[in-house]
């Protein structure tokens, strides 16, 4: 865990637009790397380390969809198409992300491509957090942002993509 002087286009974006973040680097492991690790890696907790994911919709006219959730949870797809108001999504493929995005996964992010074309979707459970950690477009680094930049920035639509909790 570090505040290093690492500098890429996201962190000189961010600080463009005078936001802060923290730097978090590790060593990153092709095939081994979860968020979940990600986030033992960085000292913090698990919910609060954010993945991005590729989703498309079974529409052809409809853009790709960046869909930001908690690490430890997978996409109910169903939740998504509901809260996009499509028939149906489906996760892209590793191939297809990379190519859709540019970046190779486990290091695609938001923060990365704003202003691409891509429909930004934000698990709602960012919200319990005044800031979460989120790629910073690269493998093997990730900035902890303030929830509300975040959104603000990327666009970001705010989404339930949980189910009712029990209990």
């Amino acid at each position: 865990m570090s505040k290093t002087d690492f500098k890429n286009n996201v962190t000189r974006y961010l600080d463009a637009q005078k936001v802060g973040y923290q730097v978090f680097t590790y060593a990153y492991e092709a095939g081994v790397e979860s968020a979940v690790q990600v986030a033992g890696a960085i000292g913090l907790p698990p919910q609060q380390v954010f993945k991005t994911l590729v989703a498309q919709s079974d529409d052809p006219r409809r853009k790709p969809m960046l869909v930001i959730i908690p690490g430890p949870e997978t996409l109910d797809l169903r939740l998504l198409a509901k809260a996009v108001n499509a028939k149906k999504v489906k996760m892209a493929t590793h191939a297809e992300a990379e190519r859709l995005t540019g970046l190779q996964t486990g290091g695609i992010s938001a923060l990365a491509l704003i202003n691409k074309g891509f429909d930004v979707y934000l698990d709602e459970r960012a919200t319990q957090y005044e800031a979460v950690a989120v790629s910073a477009g690269q493998r093997g680094v990730n900035l902890l942002v303030g929830v509300k930049e975040l959104v603000r920035l990327t666009r970001a639509r705010l989404v339930a993509l949980a189910g009712a909790q029990e209990g």
